[in-house]
């Protein structure tokens, strides 16, 4: 039985474990090769607990961001300082790192599908669909939710608290109401040439040469017990670097949508 061992969501672990190697192996030269990843702050992920944390970060592609956070997650666990030099840090990688994403996008082919198995935890957006936002809010899952706190119970969990590869969107609500009910340390991350660097998909490279950023920030300092859910938003705004005051000019239609979405999104991912 030790062969096919699950995780709490039924994966089998030995083929969870092959395709992280097979798509590390097959990702590696593009962050390393192609496009140079410029990483700072790995020791701070050395000096993590094995679970209960929640990674925060910008979004800029569907699959490159999260494809990246593997490889920086598993190099740095490896001791590496700041690279990823030697994709060897892969034959051992940590098993209990999943992922939020949204369930029509791990659906979209045969490729999302296989690369959920490696720790995608699909939910359903409740303000967009087909990409493009709605003004009639779905119901949030239960089901969804549940999902979140058995990952954050079990390991790691990486989450895009915008819900979109758009910047300087609003943070979502939901993220903040699970910071407040799970109470993980919340750890940031800021991104940057990913956008340059590949396609919105993440799955083709655009251009080569890019020198892509990859920051992890000290975890931040919330009260669970009495920071309000607008004061967590706002601090995770700030964190990952998408509040409106990271703009030198904002639109007025950015300013705009953002009070629209404010007034009626109240827990959303």
């Amino acid at each position: 039985m030790g062969l096919f061992k699950r995780n709490p969501f039924g994966h089998i672990l030995i083929i969870k474990k092959w395709l992280i190697r097979i798509f590390g192996a097959f990702t590696h030269r593009r962050y390393r090769g192609f496009n140079e990843l410029q990483i700072e702050g790995s020791e701070i992920i050395r000096n993590l607990p094995d679970n209960n944390v929640l990674f925060i970060s910008n979004h800029q592609t569907y699959f490159a961001d999260v494809v990246a956070m593997f490889h920086v997650f598993n190099a740095s666990l490896s001791g590496r300082e700041d690279n990823i030099k030697d994709v060897t840090y892969l034959w051992q990688p940590k098993m209990n790192i999943y992922y939020v994403a949204a369930k029509e996008t791990m659906r979209a082919g045969l490729l999302p599908r296989i690369m959920a198995y490696a720790g995608a935890i699909s939910v359903e957006r409740t303000w967009r669909q087909k990409g493009v936002d709605v003004t009639e809010k779905k119901d949030i899952n239960p089901d969804d939710t549940e999902n979140i706190k058995i990952a954050l119970k079990d390991g790691w969990v990486i989450t895009f608290p915008q819900g979109t590869t758009k910047s300087f969107k609003p943070v979502r609500k939901g993220t903040a109401h699970i910071i407040k009910q799970h109470k993980p340390i919340v750890v940031p991350i800021v991104i940057d040439g990913f956008r340059r660097s590949f396609d919105k998909k993440g799955l083709r490279m655009k251009k080569k040469g890019i020198l892509q950023s990859f920051i992890i920030k000290e975890p931040l300092d919330i009260d669970y017990e009495n920071d309000t859910i607008d004061e967590i938003v706002e601090k995770v705004e700030y964190a990952i670097e998408q509040h409106a005051s990271f703009l030198k000019v904002i639109p007025a239609e950015i300013i705009q949508e953002q009070e629209e979405l404010n007034k009626t999104r109240r827990w959303e991912y």
